[in-house]
């Protein structure tokens, strides 16, 4: 069958007779909304879907498809509109400097819509046609159709075409101004540093969860921890053999980049069990060294350690362990797991950790070896016995955030995981949330939970970056494989955090 509902010549024959009668009143549409600032960057929005229309995988090349994607406001997700004359414009990807276009000038419906080096012609060159609340159709100058989310498609990928113009929700788009093309070279992807425009109100949290920004490359990871390197682009860790590792330039595409004791942890196995999956890193800069606090411990044991190790480099292999940190055995009240630093602003270093029994805990360390600097354990979060780990602290402003993981991890696309925060203007708390309930007292106020076909999206760490804080945690697909997801973090009227 036709993707198209067609109307029998009948009800044609039948309402042409009530136009001519006046029995229908034909709807005029504003002309508003296709009026375009060629100043302006815009990313457009499917009405049918809600996903941007983009460069696919960040293509610079003659022949990069055009698809629609998740809202992220990237370089491949921005528009400039050229004047062609007489109403028709160019679209020029601020990725590539290249132009939108229709695949071998054709003028058949279904063809594909590519990005071309811009040569002026007519299959180039749209014009906006208004449709009603705010959105506009895109119809090509040369074949005269809309561009078009084929066959209806509400998935990431969904490819662009062209087709007959029949005004449909997947063929109407709302422009969304994002920048100035004077803001910056439009042949540069803005990226992470370069401060691209929030994809919310300012201030303002979105209507429903966001879907993780998109990335690229080997992302199946649990547990992660990042940063940004001092010479630039990013180093991950992550629960895996040995602790794994990968790198991204860009916070988008990641590759694996090995482990971080490729030749084993023999020190570690006491409470591993003999495994060599070493949990819940942390990582961080400091002092011109690397430092990473890592776990070692089974599924539903409080018989762990959390242990250092420091490297010049951070590359697979550099890492020299400086031996256990805190350890905890069946006989405590607290799980030594999930460690995370954070340096005071008075230059103080903390370790905050901890899953289960009686919550998350925090201890003092001395900067000169990032080991315990006195006997103290104080508490910080807790559940009565219930289900909270992954602490990470945070300090922005006036505050510090103790962001942390409520419910069930680890159960594939059935988890309950949900990362809450509470602040205090105390690196030791008390932590409360956003009604004033005491995090120790089972408070928390939610920033992210399960939504669509993102299940259990948990065990969160902070990322400071030039485009403003993100959210980096992990997440489980419908067919259970764990993700990374990244969201950017915004902040309300009120100081709380929300992601979008």
């Amino acid at each position: 069958m036709s993707r198209r509902r067609l109307i029998r010549p009948a009800t044609v024959l039948a309402i042409a007779a009530m136009l001519v009668a006046g029995a229908i009143a034909v709807p005029t549409r504003s002309a508003s909304a296709a009026t375009v600032d060629t100043n302006a960057w815009y990313v457009l929005v499917s009405r049918h879907s809600g996903k941007a229309f983009e460069v696919y995988d960040r293509s610079t090349a003659d022949g990069g498809r055009i698809v629609q994607w998740a809202r992220n406001d990237g370089a491949w997700q921005q528009w400039q509109f050229v004047d062609s004359g007489g109403g028709y414009y160019r679209l020029r990807s601020r990725n590539s400097g290249k132009v939108v276009d229709i695949l071998n000038s054709s003028n058949a419906d279904g063809a594909e819509i590519v990005q071309w080096t811009d040569q002026g012609g007519t299959d180039q060159q749209f014009r906006l046609a208004d449709s009603d609340g705010g959105h506009v159709r895109l119809i090509n100058r040369q074949s005269n159709k809309a561009l078009d989310v084929w066959e209806w498609s509400t998935a990431d990928g969904g490819r662009i075409s062209q087709y007959a113009d029949q005004g449909g929700a997947n063929q109407q788009w709302q422009l969304v101004r994002v920048g100035s093309v004077g803001g910056g070279d439009p042949t540069t992807p803005p990226g992470p540093t370069a401060n691209p425009t929030p994809s919310t109100t300012p201030g303002v949290p979105p209507a429903a969860y966001p879907a993780p920004q998109r990335v690229t490359g080997d992302v199946g990871v649990h547990d992660p921890t990042i940063i940004r390197r001092p010479t630039g682009g990013y180093l991950l860790a992550h629960t895996g053999d040995n602790v794994a590792l990968k790198t991204s330039t860009d916070r988008v595409a990641f590759r694996n980049a090995g482990a971080v004791f490729p030749s084993g942890a023999p020190w570690t196995t006491t409470y591993t069990g003999g495994s060599r999956n070493l949990w819940a890193p942390d990582i961080s800069f400091h002092n011109n060294r690397y430092y990473l606090y890592y776990s070692a411990s089974t599924f539903g044991s409080n018989r762990s350690a959390i242990f250092l190790a420091t490297s010049s480099t951070g590359a697979s292999g550099s890492w020299t362990d400086q031996g256990l940190v805190i350890e905890s055995r069946t006989s405590d009240n607290f799980n030594a797991i999930d460690p995370n630093l954070v340096v005071d602003d008075q230059g103080r270093w903390w370790l905050s950790f901890g899953s289960f029994w009686s919550g998350l805990k925090m201890v003092a360390l001395d900067p000169a070896t990032g080991k315990r600097s006195d006997s103290t354990i104080r508490s910080i979060a807790g559940r009565n016995g219930g289900a909270i780990e992954a602490p990470t602290v945070f300090k922005r402003g006036n505050y510090y955030y103790l962001y942390v993981s409520f419910d069930r991890c680890c159960q594939g696309a059935s988890s309950t995981y949900r990362v809450m925060v509470g602040r205090s203007t105390s690196v030791t708390g008390p932590f409360v949330d956003r009604n004033g309930t005491a995090l120790t007292s089972g408070g928390g106020t939610q920033v992210l939970a399960s939504h669509g076909d993102i299940h259990g999206p948990g065990h969160q760490t902070v990322l400071p970056d030039t485009d403003g804080d993100a959210l980096v945690y992990h997440y489980y697909a419908n067919n259970g494989a764990s993700l990374l997801g990244i969201n950017r973090i915004g902040y309300d009227s009120a100081g709380w955090p929300f992601v979008y």
